[in-house]
């Protein structure tokens, strides 16, 4: 009988195959992206300190009231415009991007084109 692993587990190794060849830096931060079957979350992450410089997701209000879905590309790639701006804000211009083990297609590569479009170099 052939036994499939559940797609979560097989992510969540992959995400770790990932994160073993690169970390995020003070001058390179990590640009994290997460998709749960509602929202979506990105954070730019200095993985020298474990700090979060920044973050935005679907559930903030003032990303959701843009939004008529949370769950689709178009959320995608508004919120990788947000997170874009507030890095630029903060004075971050490159990024290692860290696609969390997810399949770059649909709304990983609706976030990451968003935001390689408002200024974020990766």
């Amino acid at each position: 009988m052939v036994r499939k692993e559940s797609r979560t587990k097989v992510r969540v190794n992959k995400h770790r195959k990932i994160r073993n060849r690169f970390a995020g830096t003070a001058e390179r931060p990590r640009l994290a992206v997460f998709r749960s079957n509602n929202h979506m979350y990105a954070q730019i992450i200095d993985d020298t300190v474990g700090n979060t410089l920044v973050s935005a997701c679907t559930l903030q209000k003032e990303v959701k009231a843009e939004l008529e879905k949370t769950n689709n590309v178009e959320a995608a790639a508004y919120l990788g415009k947000v997170i874009a701006e507030r890095a630029l804000e903060k004075g971050i211009k490159t990024v290692v991007f860290d696609r969390g083990g997810f399949i770059y297609q649909g709304k990983i590569q609706a976030l990451a084109d968003a935001a390689r479009e408002a200024g974020l170099e990766f």
